[in-house]
């Protein structure tokens, strides 16, 4: 169910295509066991572009993005920041025009704002830059998935050294930071945390002098926000390492930025090509910034070629899992970048059902992460739920066929695993509260129609 919302932005009022399903108001309804075929383009990152979005409110001068992808959690944030007082104008399918000379930065502490911001952790990247550049923010619990523990205290002590003072105010229920200006420091993260580097960091460029910060995150992403603060002005070397240098500037000037290609989506395009023995290209991936996800798809027997910017993925009856050089069981853990992420271990996972041999999925970070593993042993997988952080996949070989079954998808990572089982096994399978999905995938079954998938869209 798609809804259309309207905003007015600059005195002319744009309307915005929101795929905002209410949860548990529509399912997916699947027809497995078809190959698909054909070309597929990712889209744009949706980690990146919360980070970027968030960046805008740094100046009052005009900040133009593109390839921001159409999906519920992108499009709650440009609510939100519209609802602050930013103006945002469409200008192309992906892109926007934004302009925050006109912020209420007390909305964040706003009942409207508490509640938008409950569905979106991403919201919580909001209050460095509000900090830095108005010294009053406000800080909500964090909504998303439900996959475990997200604590805060990475961005909190962060702003903290910066020279801010924060309470939890009971009345607005949410932290209540501010500072009478803040000042550049060296600290060294207790974690490695994307969220939390990207908030701090851009508290850091309107702080006065110099921040260094130790144990920083330094993802693609993480290295794209950089990118986009050093064009408008800020001053961040070590861009790429765990070591970040910010010499604090006075102001920012807009500029123009493109959102990279979904890292996440394109290795679910690998594992939904292997799982349906399916010939796949995807189109403009975005190669140099994969780091090691293509070698760990390898790892599990995938045939791929890489050709320029492509991934080009040919039909495959079978594939095995390789093994340790002393012959140990593979295991694929999530690690800070340039490790594996985590968010696609919930793919690595399903796509090992149908694999010949067996692996260990280790997911460190998130203790719920794997729950949805139920789903897939009643559709007939081999899998050992160790503990809440670890699986053991025995992969069937194709040797019985998924069935399929009626399921709820949890969250993002884990309603994607369940669509490509779903799409790989045979009969028809129904996934409930696909919200969860559309918040992380754009139109994720028209594309996959246009492949020659069988999936319905039904309210």
């Amino acid at each position: 169910m798609y809804f259309k919302m309207g905003f007015f932005c600059g005195g002319v009022e744009e309307k915005f295509n929101f795929v905002l399903q209410p949860i548990n108001m529509s399912s997916f309804e699947v027809i497995g066991g078809k190959a698909l075929k054909g070309n597929i383009i990712p889209q744009g990152a949706k980690n990146e572009a919360l980070q970027i979005l968030s960046a805008v409110v740094l100046t009052s001068e005009p900040i133009t993005i593109s390839n921001i992808p159409n999906i519920v959690d992108v499009n709650l944030l440009i609510e939100l920041l519209h609802e602050m007082g930013v103006s945002v104008e469409k200008l192309g399918e992906g892109e926007y025009r934004f302009k925050a000379d006109k912020i209420d930065p007390h909305y964040l502490a706003s009942e409207d704002f508490r509640k938008k911001s409950g569905r979106l952790r991403g919201s919580v990247m909001l209050a460095g830059p509000i900090l830095a550049r108005f010294k009053t923010a406000y800080l909500p619990k964090p909504g998303g998935d439900k996959i475990g523990r997200r604590r805060l205290d990475t961005h909190i002590i962060g702003f903290e050294k910066l020279g801010a003072t924060y309470a939890y105010d009971h009345d607005l229920a949410c932290f209540t930071i501010k500072t009478e200006g803040l000042r550049g420091c060296y600290m060294l993260l207790d974690e490695p945390s994307v969220t939390g580097t990207a908030n701090i960091l851009m508290a850091a460029v309107l702080a006065e002098g110099v921040t260094t910060i130790y144990n920083a995150a330094c993802e693609p992403y993480l290295q794209q926000l950089c990118a986009m603060l050093n064009r408008m002005g800020a001053k961040i070397t070590g861009v790429g390492s765990n070591l970040l240098h910010i010499e604090g500037v006075t102001s920012l000037n807009g500029t123009e930025h493109r959102v990279l290609p979904d890292m996440i989506e394109i290795g679910s395009f690998i594992g939904l090509a292997a799982m349906t023995k399916s010939e796949l290209t995807i189109k403009n991936a975005g190669i140099e910034h994969l780091g090691i996800i293509p070698d760990k798809f390898r790892l599990l027997g995938i045939d791929f070629t890489i050709k320029g910017d492509d991934i080009y993925i040919p039909a495959q009856e079978d594939y095995e899992i390789q093994t340790y050089m002393d012959g140990g069981i593979l295991t694929i853990y999530d690690n800070p970048w340039p490790g594996f992420t985590p968010d696609l271990l919930s793919i690595v996972l399903v796509t090992a059902i149908q694999a010949r041999g067996s692996v260990l999925i280790h997911q460190k970070m998130f203790e719920s992460r794997l729950f949805f593993t139920d789903k897939l042993i009643d559709m007939g997988a081999q899998i050992i739920l160790c503990d809440p952080h670890r699986a053991t996949v025995i992969g069937l070989g194709r040797k019985y066929p998924l069935r399929g079954i009626n399921m709820t998808s949890p969250d993002i990572r884990a309603g994607q695993a369940l669509l490509i089982a779903a799409l790989s096994a045979e009969g028809k399978s129904t996934i409930q509260n696909i919200e969860q999905i559309d918040r992380g995938y754009q139109y994720i079954d028209q594309r996959l129609q246009a492949l020659g998938a069988d999936i319905q869209r039904v309210d």
